[in-house]
């Protein structure tokens, strides 16, 4: 799989999967994405100066391991992002496809449009699902699973 479209998968996937802590007891998705997010801000900073910081105490002669702990740093939020573009395109388990089916079933019954899952559902698919329930349906509904 390309390298370039597995990042833009994890970054899509990241911004449909709703952030609810909720679904952080079931999926590993909420825990990723809050890491992923808050590395994508602190790495390159902290890269920056734990490489400037080796190079001024212990000296131009560390350069190749600052460089290679600078590279470590911004490495982390691209790995959070490839694994979540890797995610993204799963199938989905047998359990998780009949909850969101049911999800699906019980927007459509309100009124929202939502298209069922289909034979080959994956878990970008699942996160939209999710984000809709979870954005038009009320708290009693999700208290009851």
């Amino acid at each position: 799989m390309n390298l370039v479209k597995l990042l833009g998968d994890g970054q899509r996937y990241m911004k449909t999967w709703p952030m609810v802590r909720q679904l952080g007891f079931y999926f590993p998705e909420y825990r990723v994405v809050k890491a992923t997010q808050l590395a994508i801000i602190a790495m390159p900073i902290l890269a920056l100066v734990v490489a400037a910081s080796q190079l001024y105490v212990l000296g131009w002669n560390y350069l190749p391991q600052a460089l290679t702990t600078l590279l470590f740093f911004i490495s982390l939020p691209l790995q959070g992002l490839l694994w979540l573009g890797w995610r993204a395109s799963h199938p989905l388990p047998l359990s998780l496809f009949e909850w969101g089916n049911q999800l699906s079933a019980k927007l459509t019954e309100m009124g929202i449009y939502c298209q069922p899952l289909g034979a080959r559902a994956c878990y970008s698919d699942m996160a939209a699902i999710l984000k809709l329930a979870f954005e038009r349906l009320d708290q009693s509904y999700w208290e009851e699973l």
